[in-house]
């Protein structure tokens, strides 16, 4: 039987934006949460996502460049992944291992502060990310990823921990390697979707982001979120303010 785990949500700021980025064609604007996840696990502490760097709350512009006329950021300056991670008594630098579903600003901008884990990533996703062309036209910026962490590469489904309790999903589509995490807690599974699916509505209407590396890619991903919530698993959508409230402890 797999060991007990822990899940715990970190709330790592908001961002505010059009909200035609999350839902195409819809007008407004809409705010959502930053998460980023901790795993206890037996064999180590793993996080799911880290968030932003911590100078974005001090200086949005300087970070951010173009995205700081895109996003409107709130973030206090302990609300980096680290700080997080310091109000429940973990130390940042003894954390084992981080799994990003992407290399976006919101997603890998903490790994800065997490200086000692192992970084998993879809192969896909790192290859696109040195690529000068397609990291331009995926967003991703090597000032949020490039640290020096030691990386593994992983291609298709992987079992972190051997044991079946963590395991990463490829959901590719959003960005070219994107990839979410099947959690097996002891109440059953939880899925960690990342931004291969935004909202609620975005699984329930299939209705896609303004921005999309491969909209076939994505549709396909958001028919297996959807089959692994038919088969019982909880999905933690990337960024639902209205699962949000439910699942944070901030």
């Amino acid at each position: 039987m797999p060991s007990p785990l822990r899940l715990t949500p970190l709330g790592c700021g908001w961002l505010t934006g059009q909200t035609a980025l999350f839902l195409r064609g819809v007008e407004g604007r809409l705010r959502v949460p930053v998460p980023a996840y901790r795993i206890e696990h037996p064999k180590g502490t793993l996080l799911f996502d880290t968030g932003m760097h911590p100078d974005v709350a001090r200086d949005p512009e300087a970070r951010l460049g173009f995205l700081a006329k895109i996003f409107e950021v709130e973030m206090r300056e302990d609300e980096h992944v680290a700080g997080r991670l310091e109000q429940l008594g973990t130390a940042a630098d003894r954390i084992d291992l981080v799994v990003v579903s992407h290399l976006h600003f919101d997603h890998a901008g903490g790994l800065a502060t997490i200086p000692n884990a192992d970084l998993i990533v879809q192969k896909r996703e790192w290859e696109a990310a040195q690529d000068p062309e397609l990291a331009q036209q995926n967003g991703m910026d090597r000032k949020d990823f490039d640290h020096g962490h030691r990386i593994r590469q992983v291609d298709g489904e992987h079992d972190v921990f051997g044991d079946g309790s963590v395991v990463c999903i490829p959901t590719h589509g959003h960005t070219p390697g994107h990839q979410s995490r099947r959690v097996r807690l002891e109440t059953g599974d939880v899925v960690l979707a990342g931004d291969a699916c935004y909202l609620r509505r975005t699984l329930d209407e299939r209705h896609l982001p303004s921005i999309v590396h491969d909209e076939s890619e994505m549709l396909g991903s958001l028919d297996r979120l959807a089959a692994l919530e038919k088969g019982g698993a909880q999905i933690y959508f990337g960024h639902d303010p209205e699962l949000w409230e439910r699942i944070s402890e901030s």
